[in-house]
């Protein structure tokens, strides 16, 4: 069984909505559709299409295998043009992912004008507050806020990010600075998990790591649900710095303990090392990374970011 005409086959079918229609666009005949597509189904070992005598509709698994016959096709489609074509123009889907809260502020902005200049470009952003699995879960290429564990994943450095501990203005009025970390085990604390599990915030103290078990007053996973715990005057939060930044801006929040931060968080554009850099996606590198440098340059200088 030809795999590729077989994939093309069955979306041709999910898109005209029945294989007699399929077939008539494929050139091919309704019993060479029938057989094409229980050919494909009996080789994966799945169901793709729940059918009956009037409709037809995507089975959970057809859904999932529509969508990568999708990607392979326009790679396939992409790779033949650029045999035969001095310039390929970027085209087909690209999903992308990142954590919400920076994809939202910094990524969003540069991939709708990404997406704008590039109008054959399929742009599908999944914004996740947890590490996806691009190769299982279908994502091309990721935005990570963490050191890379998996050695199978290209890297691209666009920059790094450091941490802050912030308190309302009111609150430090009222009872002073902290002087030192450990101070804020006994100190009012607002707790985002996603940066902080268990309440222990990290810090350098004297060139040695310092762990410190904050003070709970409020917990939250939600860094802006957290930022405006801070604002309200219900105790100290430690985030990243772009996290913070709009509240510190706003003067809503006052950095402190800023002669004890921890090393910067390194931000990096990551695909899988497996996988061709297809057009599109050269073209989103190519897009991304100077747009990304740019915004994290852009963020004060207080914030401690650093641009690698």
């Amino acid at each position: 069984m030809d795999k590729l005409a077989a994939m093309q086959a069955f979306v041709a079918i999910v898109d005209e909505g029945s294989l007699t229609r399929a077939g008539a666009s494929l050139g091919k005949s309704l019993p060479t559709m029938v057989r094409t597509l229980q050919n494909l189904e009996t080789s994966l070992g799945a169901r793709l299409l729940a059918r009956t005598t009037r409709t037809q509709s995507l089975t959970p698994e057809g859904h999932d295998f529509l969508e990568r016959c999708r990607r392979i096709l326009a790679d396939v489609a992409e790779a033949e043009e650029a045999v035969v074509a001095s310039r390929v123009a970027p085209r087909g889907p690209l999903r992308v992912g990142a954590p919400v809260l920076f994809g939202q502020r910094h990524v969003a902005p540069a991939l709708l004008e990404f997406a704008v200049a590039h109008p054959d470009v399929e742009v599908e952003l999944l914004l996740l507050d947890r590490v996806v699995d691009l190769v299982e879960e279908g994502v091309d290429v990721a935005i990570r806020l963490a050191p890379l564990a998996d050695s199978s994943m290209i890297a691209i450095p666009v920059g790094s990010i450091g941490r802050v501990v912030v308190a309302s203005p009111e609150r430090l009025a009222r009872e002073g600075r902290p002087e030192r970390p450990a101070e804020l085990a006994e100190r009012d604390c607002v707790v985002f998990s996603g940066t902080a599990p268990g309440g222990v915030w990290r810090f350098q103290e004297d060139g040695r790591p310092t762990p410190v078990t904050v003070a709970r007053a409020f917990e939250t996973n939600d860094a802006a649900v957290a930022l405006e715990a801070c604002a309200a005057g219900l105790g100290y939060g430690q985030f990243l710095a772009y996290q913070a930044a709009p509240l510190l801006r706003a003067g809503r929040v006052e950095a402190v303990l800023e002669a004890f931060a921890v090393e910067t968080v390194p931000v990096n554009l990551v695909y899988p090392g497996t996988r061709l850099v297809s057009a599109r996606m050269r073209a989103f590198l190519d897009w991304m990374r100077p747009a990304l440098r740019a915004d994290l340059a852009g963020l004060e200088t207080g914030e401690r970011v650093d641009v690698g």
